[in-house]
């Protein structure tokens, strides 16, 4: 427990006192960012990505606040030049002097847990973060972002001691968790654990009841396969998945599995899922390597929901299937193809801060 932080009894954990991780479509207070600026992140391209970056916090103004890790006020004031240039609301935007390694806050940004019955009706887990297996040292500073974030607020937190990244794991807000067995189980994550004890983790630490597995990420994934490029849930009991109709492509049999898979799941209700399937973009390139493009990237904030495109001819079909899964929200399309080289989208750079 943080000194600055409220704290709760030793060896307790967030499922024994109420709390649990809220679905991306329930209410948010503000969404959270880490500013862009690792260059090695998007090498000879990261000035390429501010106008779609600034044009996305721009959709999410119009129905939340956005709250953007920055490390100091020369990264503010650059940040706020290129928000002023997308004709960005500033009065829903906040800055927090939080330096951060890199831009990916799916991933180390907090995870927001409630209870609206207890006396705190929010509190943080801090998991472990080591940048998808030691892959882009260093990430200190990412690693203490959720502390650094609940002692601001003066909020509980919670260490439970393990790795865990948000893009890893999908919620239906009804005490099912989705993730994949490609990255969870990954002997790069937390090799002295089994499947049963992740398990039994991600039920203390997010309050859900059913974890479900699918197997495969896609091809180009460097963090091993994140749930949040493949399937996604749209309410309690309908999920999103992509598939490749193209049998020739690398990523066709690995989706097929995942849509085999999510056919034999049953709901805590005993249902079966409600799946609409999702096309995927045309392969993108650079320097011959394969980039993860999905358009189950997608970010649901409150009034919209901002999907990546990838100026190919399924972007008019995936952001017409993913309108009727959401008919109560706008949905959004901004280019994401200079993004997309930094081996993420819209989804992987945001975390949500649930309203209670």
């Amino acid at each position: 427990m943080s000194a600055l932080s409220p704290a709760f009894p030793a060896g307790v954990t967030p499922r024994e006192l109420g709390y649990y991780f809220p679905a991306e479509f329930a209410p948010h207070v503000a969404t959270w960012l880490s500013w862009p600026h690792k260059e090695a992140s998007w090498p000879g391209k990261i000035n390429g990505i501010y106008p779609a970056y600034a044009q996305f916090i721009k959709e999410l103004t119009a129905g939340e606040l956005v709250r953007i890790n920055v490390a100091d006020d020369g990264m503010k004031a650059f940040a706020i030049d290129q928000l002023q240039k997308a004709n960005v609301d500033l009065t829903k935007v906040e800055f927090f002097f939080h330096p951060t390694n890199d831009a990916w806050c799916r991933d180390h940004g907090p995870a927001f847990l409630i209870n609206p019955d207890a006396e705190h009706k929010k509190v943080i887990v801090d998991w472990g973060y080591n940048a998808w297996g030691d892959k882009y040292p260093p990430y200190d500073l990412d690693d203490v972002i959720p502390t650094r974030i609940a002692e601001h607020f003066h909020l509980p937190v919670f260490h439970p001691g393990i790795v865990m990244e948000g893009g890893s794991v999908e919620f239906n807000g009804k005490g099912t968790l989705l993730t994949s067995t490609a990255c969870l189980l990954n002997p790069n994550r937390n090799p002295h654990l089994n499947q049963q004890q992740i398990e039994k983790y991600l039920a203390d630490y997010y309050g859900i009841q059913q974890v479900l597995w699918v197997e495969e990420g896609i091809i180009g994934d460097d963090t091993d396969g994140h749930i949040d490029d493949t399937v996604r849930f749209v309410n309690e009991d309908t999920v999103l998945t992509v598939v490749e109709s193209n049998k020739q492509d690398e990523n066709y049999e690995l989706l097929q599995q995942n849509l085999r898979q999510l056919k034999q799941m049953r709901l805590l209700n005993g249902r079966q899922l409600n799946i609409v399937e999702l096309p995927m973009p045309d392969a993108v390139i650079w320097d011959d390597q394969r980039l993860p493009a999905s358009y189950a990237n997608f970010y649901i904030a409150n009034k919209s929901v901002i999907v990546p495109t990838y100026r190919c001819a399924q972007d008019d079909k995936a952001l017409q299937l993913i309108q009727e899964a959401f008919p109560d929200r706008r949905v959004v399309g901004i280019d994401s193809t200079e993004i997309i080289w930094g081996l993420g989208s819209f989804h992987c750079l945001s975390q949500q801060e649930p309203s209670v």
